[in-house]
């Protein structure tokens, strides 16, 4: 009698999980007219995991990034490239639509110091580094004139993201207008972002180099905000009007690592998305380090 009484009642008790996720939509519903996926997996207890929206698909903004850099390091394991390459700095790009040329302008770039520097050498790593830890639009794009989009989207499927998309370099306004933009989920990216901690995204040398370079992050204002001080996050944002997002592997002290991916639409003031990832991400650290 006492057994199956206590199997009823942790029946009916919601679980850690559950708990999680209502108070996550009840966050997010606070917040009128935004779109926003989640994707929750805990690294250490692969049951412990929570997605919403989580296969909605969104412009991916500089989350595109993140399949950009592993690519390259695969390139770089199969000896096609060398991260002590050196690459000529140019500002000049072709559209995927007709291969017309055009120009970024360096007052719509996170890194508008690297626009100095053209026409000169620059390492190939010093642009990965760049394009990841201060969102560098022009380091992209002269990363993926030199991997190619379509070995970034191909490496994508091989690590099982199936959704997400990388098409084209930062700011082919041709491109845009006819839709064809880079996307992504919150599942696909939390895919890539696992796939890095543990070691499957490259080579056990190139996967630690990519931690190292996304817990360089210098743009912190979304899931670290939401995490206490000193807290190490290997993450990467993305941003255009409207849409902002953080993809992360956050190590919290004493814990396995987790990796939280928040992908948001439909919010204009950035700073109210800013703060729904950071309490996002408050609520999860609690009930991964509970």
């Amino acid at each position: 009698m006492l057994s199956t009484a206590l199997l009823v009642l942790l029946a009916a008790t919601p679980s850690g999980t559950d708990t999680l996720r209502a108070s996550l939509q009840e966050r997010i519903a606070q917040v009128k007219g935004a779109t926003v996926a989640v994707a929750y997996q805990h690294l250490g207890n692969p049951k412990d995991s929570l997605y919403l929206e989580a296969d909605r698909s969104f412009h991916a903004a500089s989350t595109m990034k993140v399949p950009v850099m592993i690519e390259f390091f695969r390139q770089v394991d199969a000896g096609k490239l060398s991260v002590g390459q050196e690459l000529t700095l140019a500002n000049q790009f072709a559209s995927i639509v007709d291969g017309s040329p055009y120009a970024l302008d360096a007052k719509d770039d996170e890194d508008a110091s690297l626009y100095e520097r053209l026409g000169k050498s620059v390492p190939a790593r010093e642009l990965v580094e760049r394009m990841i830890t201060r969102s560098s639009n022009l380091a992209t794009n002269t990363v993926i004139a030199l991997v190619d989009a379509k070995r970034v989207t191909k490496t994508l499927r091989t690590l099982g993201a199936r959704q997400m998309t990388v098409l084209r370099g930062v700011e082919d306004g041709k491109a845009y207008h006819k839709g064809l933009n880079n996307t992504a989920t919150a599942r696909d990216l939390s895919k890539l972002m696992a796939a890095i901690e543990q070691g499957r995204a490259a080579s056990p040398a190139s996967t630690q180099s990519m931690r190292t370079i996304l817990l360089a992050q210098e743009l912190n204002l979304e899931i670290p905000a939401g995490l206490p001080p000193g807290t190490p996050v290997a993450h990467k944002t993305g941003q255009i009007s409207g849409v902002l997002h953080d993809a992360a592997i956050v190590y919290p002290s004493g814990k396995s690592p987790y990796v939280l991916v928040v992908l948001t639409s439909g919010i204009p003031d950035e700073k109210v998305a800013r703060s729904l990832i950071a309490d996002l991400s408050r609520q999860v650290h609690a009930h991964a380090t509970r």
